[in-house]
């Protein structure tokens, strides 16, 4: 009887025990022999909640990459304008000499200008070097007077690799940044680029070359000012995707910590209950043992 007695005993300890440790830590399983099945599905659910706000950080720091982006060429937007628009004003035959070299140096801060904002960086890496990140993308070349030649591109160069990186923003699922600056060189052939058609502009200006300032370099700079429109365009486009995988994220997210609550965490009125019955069943054990203890004393006197 005994025997019997303080194995009952030992299981209401232990159920008293597992109820309060459940109140303590506010969950269901805290080892695999509370209950193996459970156990393998908090830990699932977990690494889908790391794995998800892992996903968010990736998609928000993205977010904040299309921004800088359409920050600095809506920058370049504005300076290539002023350009198209010095050339067109340029072209007007009432215009001097001296007009048009006031034009020029005006262009040449706007080409400064919109190299500074091409060449902006975030969060350390440069937004369309391609995949060399942390090199300076574009870079002003002068002759040995100081005038302005061109424009080097110092970003991704191998026409065999795309310059555009590669988010995964899902399982499964990768958008790609528009980081190649070769888009913005837009190169028309072979020599032919957007620091050959600025060296061309200002060449025209020095040379009072009203026909070409009214003909080919105007159209030159409207499709260079297309040129960056329809870039900003795809990285909205890209910037729209990424705030769709956003809410989705947290759409997940949500499900995820909903379903990980429901098998792990623990129903607190319901729990306190169940403790305080198995509680009363201790003491009572307790109780009915120093009864049981006493008689099988007297037994031996």
């Amino acid at each position: 009887m005994s025997k019997n007695f303080m194995r009952n005993l030992n299981n209401n300890m232990n159920s008293v025990y597992k109820y309060q440790e459940q109140l303590s830590t506010m969950e269901q399983v805290s080892r695999p022999s509370d209950d193996p099945l459970k156990v393998s599905k908090v830990l699932d659910l977990t690494n889908e909640i790391k794995q998800n706000e892992e996903y968010k950080s990736t998609i928000n720091d993205s977010i904040d990459f299309t921004n800088a982006q359409d920050s600095a060429l809506a920058n370049a937007t504005t300076s290539i304008q002023r350009i198209y628009t010095l050339t067109q004003q340029a072209a007007n035959g009432t215009y001097n000499k001296e007009d048009r070299q006031a034009a020029k140096a005006e262009i040449e801060n706007e080409i400064d200008t919109m190299l500074d904002s091409l060449n902006t960086s975030f969060g350390g890496r440069y937004i369309f070097a391609g995949t060399n990140t942390t090199t300076k993308p574009f870079e002003k070349t002068l002759d040995a007077d100081g005038n302005f030649t061109g424009i080097t591109y110092n970003g991704t160069s191998d026409p065999e690799l795309s310059g555009n990186l590669t988010k995964e923003i899902a399982r499964g699922v990768s958008v790609e940044m528009q980081t190649d600056g070769r888009e913005l060189m837009n190169e028309q052939g072979a020599g032919d680029d957007l620091g050959t058609f600025f060296n061309d502009l200002l060449t025209a200006l020095d040379n009072d070359d009203i026909e070409a300032l009214g003909g080919s370099l105007l159209e030159r700079a409207d499709t260079e000012l297309n040129n960056i429109v329809n870039l900003r365009t795809t990285i909205g486009a890209t910037h729209n995707r990424l705030q769709a995988a956003k809410d989705r994220n947290e759409s997940e997210y949500l499900n995820l910590k909903t379903t990980y609550s429901n098998t792990q965490d623990i129903d607190l009125a319901e729990t306190y209950m169940q403790y305080s019955m198995e509680m009363v069943a201790y003491e009572a054990s307790l109780q009915m043992g120093n009864k049981i203890l006493q008689n099988s004393l007297l037994n031996y006197m």
